[in-house]
């Protein structure tokens, strides 16, 4: 029961996370100012696709959750596998967005890992 209770608060945070990436993606590109057309829709792909990310590893781990294979191996190795990505993801995050000043990508790094260590968790407790 605990189990499930961290795999779904750290898909529940996850989810979050990118839908709000998601939203955030026109203020962020409208914050780098002039930039090219060119620029301008590569920052807006990699924006969004990492909100997808997030998305996505927050639905596969709480739909596995759901149909109450958290107790099955290979639904371990997603938990596992999912906290491993975001755990890469909030390094690269720490060594890039994090030391600007906009305070949501502050936080990001700090995020993923919470959510990492929920997974971990709750393949554990």
């Amino acid at each position: 029961m605990l189990s499930d209770i961290l795999l779904y608060l750290g898909s529940t945070i996850i989810v979050i996370w990118g839908t709000a990436h998601i939203a955030a993606t026109r203020p962020v590109i409208t914050g780098f100012g002039d930039i090219s057309l060119d620029n301008r829709r590569i920052i807006t792909m990699e924006w969004i696709a990492e909100g997808l990310t997030f998305i996505f590893i927050g639905m596969l781990v709480a739909s596995v959750t759901f149909w109450g294979w958290s107790e099955n191996h290979i639904a371990i190795l997603v938990y596992h596998l999912s906290a491993g990505l975001l755990v890469v993801m909030a390094v690269l995050s720490q060594m890039t967005g994090a030391r600007t000043s906009v305070l949501p990508m502050q936080l990001c790094p700090y995020v993923k890992t919470v959510v990492a260590i929920l997974f971990f968790l709750g393949t554990v407790l």
